[in-house]
Formats: C-alpha cells, sequence, structure tokens
C-alpha cells in the first residue's frame, strides 16, 4: 500500500460549542494519509494518474472554511467522508487538532482512520 500524505493543513472556520466560539473563526489543523496506489503515476509521470492532493486540499479547506460544526469528532467524519467518497482513496488516517482549545496545551483533537488499508 502506497501512501499520499497533506500535513499541517490549516483552515479558519466556525467550530465549538460555547456561544462565543459560535462567533468567530478558530483555525484547526489537518494531517492526513491516504492509501493510493502510485506505480501508474510513477510510470506515467501525468498527474492525472495520480491521487493529486492538491485538489484534496482545496475540496478540504472549501468545506472546512464553509461548515459551522459544533463538535471536532463531526468534523473528522465529515471529512473522512469526502475523501473516501470523492476520490481514489480506499483508506485514511486523519489527525485534526483545534490549537489552543485547552489553556497549556499546544493543540487538542482527534485521530481516525477509515476504509480498508490493504496491505
Amino acid at each position: 500500500m502506497d501512501i499520499v500524505y497533506i500535513r499541517g493543513l490549516e483552515v479558519k472556520t466556525v467550530i465549538g460549542i460555547y456561544d462565543w466560539e459560535k462567533a468567530i473563526k478558530q483555525k484547526i489543523t489537518i494531517d492526513i494519509e491516504m492509501a493510493s496506489d502510485i506505480k501508474k503515476a510513477a510510470a506515467s509521470d501525468e498527474i492525472s494518474d495520480a491521487l493529486d492532493y492538491k485538489s484534496v486540499s482545496k475540496r478540504l479547506i472549501s468545506f472546512v472554511e464553509e461548515s459551522e460544526i459544533q463538535l471536532i469528532e463531526t468534523l473528522a467524519e465529515k471529512i473522512s467522508e469526502i475523501v473516501l467518497s470523492e476520490f481514489d482513496v480506499s483508506w485514511l488516517k486523519l489527525s485534526l487538532g483545534k490549537p489552543g482549545a485547552v489553556t497549556g496545551s499546544r493543540d487538542v483533537g482527534v485521530i481516525i482512520e477509515r476504509g480498508v488499508k490493504q496491505s
């Protein structure tokens, strides 16, 4: 199994359970690993044969910026659903962080794996 990844993607969005959070945009960070067979792209050297991480990034940025979700868990599930249904990805591992959400911590968040991981 080959992995295409995006690390440290930062997006501002409305997220949170408190009234003050619903009135501002906060930064979230996305790290994602996606199963993708890179052999065809490596042989052709054509982006059309690859999992285009720029397209994935743009789609996630667009979705996250427009969303107004309360829980980071919900956002993680929705992101994984988008990637698995719209891109040629059978498995993903997603880390979604909310920097500064807890005083004294650098980051809090969730890590999920979805789909079928092939060896």
